[in-house]
C-alpha cells in the first residue's frame, strides 16, 4: 500500500492525536466491560488463547473511529479487521493486548494503535486501561509517558544498564504446548545469566516497560504485527535497541528490545540460545 504519487506526506502528529483519542475511547469501553469479561469467551489458536466479546467490540469501535476520520486508510486488527487503503497509511490495532490479564483483572492490559506510513510504523500509542498510563511516540520525536496523576507528558529514556548479568529481562510465552516447552528450555538457560526475569502478559506493555526503564530488556518469539507495532516504536524512540534475531527485522522470528548498553550482548545471548 503506497500513497498516490505526489500526495502530501501524512501529518504524523495528527495521526498520533487521532490514535490517542481513539485509544482513550476504546479504553473506556474496555474498562466498562471488565465486570462481564468472562461472560462471552471464545478460543483461537489453542484452549488458552482467548478472545472476549469486549475485544471484538473494542476493535469495532477503533476501526470505525479511524476510518470515519480517514476513510482512505488501510487497517489490520487482531480480531479480523483487514482493509487495504489508498492513502499509504495503515492502522495496526490490538483492541486488548493482554486479554488473559483482562479476564483475571490483572492491571496490565492495553489498547495498542500504530500508524504505518508506506509500511513503516511512524506513530503509536499504548494505553494501559487498568492504570491509565499513556505511552506515545512519533518517529524521530521521542517517546513519552503521561498518567492520570501527571498528565504532562514526560520524555522516556529507557535504562542505563551496561552489564547483562545485572539486567532485569522480560519475556512472554506462546499458546501452543510444544512452543512453551521450547521457550521454557531457553528460560532455564537464560535465567542464570541475568539478574532475573519478569512476565507481564502484554507484549505492548513489555516494550513500553523497556522504554520507561522498568526492565532492561525484553524478548518474545512469534508475535504478530499488532502485538508489537506501537510498542516497538515507543521503545526505539526511547533509545532502546529494537531488532529481530540474527540481524533480521523486528518480529523475525522474535521481537527484541534492550537498553543500548546491553543490546549487543543480549542479542548475542539470544542467538546462542536459539540455534
Amino acid at each position: 500500500m503506497t500513497a498516490p504519487s505526489g500526495a502530501p506526506a501524512p501529518d504524523l502528529p495528527a495521526l498520533l492525536a487521532l490514535a490517542v483519542a481513539t485509544a482513550r475511547e476504546a479504553a473506556e469501553l474496555v474498562r466498562l466491560g471488565r465486570a462481564g469479561a468472562g461472560d462471552d469467551v471464545a478460543v483461537k489458536s489453542s484452549p488458552v488463547d482467548v478472545v472476549t466479546a469486549v475485544d471484538t467490540a473494542s476493535e469495532h469501535l477503533i476501526v470505525g473511529r479511524l476510518l470515519g476520520a480517514r476513510p482512505d486508510d488501510g487497517v489490520l486488527g487482531e480480531e479480523g479487521a483487514q482493509r487495504d487503503g489508498t492513502s499509504g497509511v495503515r492502522w495496526v490495532v490490538d483492541p486488548i493486548d493482554g486479554t488473559v490479564n483482562f479476564l483475571y483483572d490483572l492491571p496490565a492490559y492495553a489498547v495498542s494503535i500504530a500508524a504505518e506510513v508506506d509500511g513503516v510504523v511512524r506513530a503509536g500509542v499504548v494505553l494501559n486501561v487498568a492504570t491509565g498510563e499513556l505511552f506515545t511516540a512519533v518517529a524521530g520525536s521521542g517517546a513519552f509517558l503521561s498518567t492520570p496523576a501527571a498528565p504532562e507528558p514526560v520524555r522516556l529514556a529507557g535504562s542505563g544498564a551496561t552489564a547483562l548479568e545485572h539486567s532485569l529481562v522480560a519475556t512472554g510465552f506462546g499458546y501452543r504446548v510444544e512452543q512453551r516447552r521450547a521457550q521454557g528450555a531457553v528460560v532455564a538457560e537464560l535465567l542464570p545469566r541475568v539478574r532475573d526475569l519478569r512476565r507481564h502478559g502484554s507484549a505492548a506493555l513489555e516494550l513500553c516497560a523497556v522504554a520507561a526503564g522498568r526492565v532492561d530488556a525484553y524478548y518474545e518469539a512469534d508475535l504478530q504485527p499488532w502485538d508489537h507495532a506501537a510498542g516497538a516504536l515507543i521503545a526505539a524512540e526511547a533509545g532502546a535497541v529494537v531488532a529481530g534475531l540474527a540481524g533480521r527485522p523486528v518480529g523475525e522470528p522474535m521481537v527484541v528490545a534492550a537498553a543500548p548498553g546491553i543490546g549487543g550482548a543480549f542479542l548475542d545471548l539470544l542467538d546462542e540460545l536459539h540455534p
